[in-house]
């Protein structure tokens, strides 16, 4: 009798393929909520974190079925490995993801928390939404005001910079912009107060959700190109 050939057989390929589902599935949710097709809520939290996250376990126990059909010579030892790491990577993510959003700070930073700048005539776009805390220095270290009367100008660079587009008219006393991130197209609004002496920045999410930080990492971000080109 003929022994079987080693190689990848149709029920490795179609663990495979479920072991890659997860990963897709998350891109496909993560660029319909991006392009509107679907709000934050079904794209994020039903598809991505509860749909997602149970494809994810599911590929995890395929990955497990493809190294036994590996050792069984029934499926391609490379195939199986390639198959592990895509199942760490997809596993450890969403574990990392959550970590993020569950111990972030909050999604509101100011510069200056005696005095909060506020949002201007981005207000009206806002709607009154945002994050119910705001966080300061002790939260994001990083977030600290230029200890400068920065030009417009800087103030223009150092939001663009940070990936935001200009909203508004520019004055001496502020500017204003706003970020929409491209995974989910999460939106956060910016503004940069300038006063003789000392530029303030607030980073804040439009909706009331956690992100992560990421208001953080943009406050900080605006906040190192104020004192770099202030």
């Amino acid at each position: 009798m003929a022994k079987p050939k080693r190689g990848s057989s149709g029920g490795g390929t179609r663990l495979f393929a479920v072991v890659v589902l997860a990963p897709v599935f998350v891109l496909v949710a993560a660029l319909g909520t991006r392009t509107g097709l679907w709000s934050y809520e079904t794209g994020h939290d039903l598809l991505a974190m509860q749909v997602g996250a149970g494809l994810a376990a599911l590929a995890a126990v395929a990955a497990l079925a493809l190294v036994v059909f590996a050792l069984r010579r029934r499926a391609s030892p490379w195939l199986a490995v390639l198959a592990v790491a895509i199942s760490a990577a997809t596993v450890g993510g969403y574990a990392w993801q959550v970590a993020r959003v569950t111990d972030g700070p909050p999604d509101d930073i100011s510069t200056d928390m005696a005095e909060i700048p506020g949002f201007g005539a981005l207000n009206d776009r806002r709607g009154g939404a945002g994050p119910d805390e705001t966080g300061g220095v002790e939260a994001c270290p990083g977030a600290v005001p230029a200890m400068t009367q920065v030009a417009p100008a800087s103030a223009v660079w150092a939001l663009q910079e940070a990936g935001f587009s200009v909203q508004g008219g520019v004055t001496v006393a502020r500017v204003a912009g706003t970020h929409r991130g491209f995974w989910f197209g999460t939106v956060h609004d910016a503004v940069v107060r300038i006063r003789p002496g000392r530029t303030d920045v607030r980073v804040a999410a439009r909706d009331g959700r956690p992100h992560g930080g990421e208001a953080c990492r943009l406050a900080t971000r605006i906040s190192e190109n104020l004192r770099v080109g202030g």
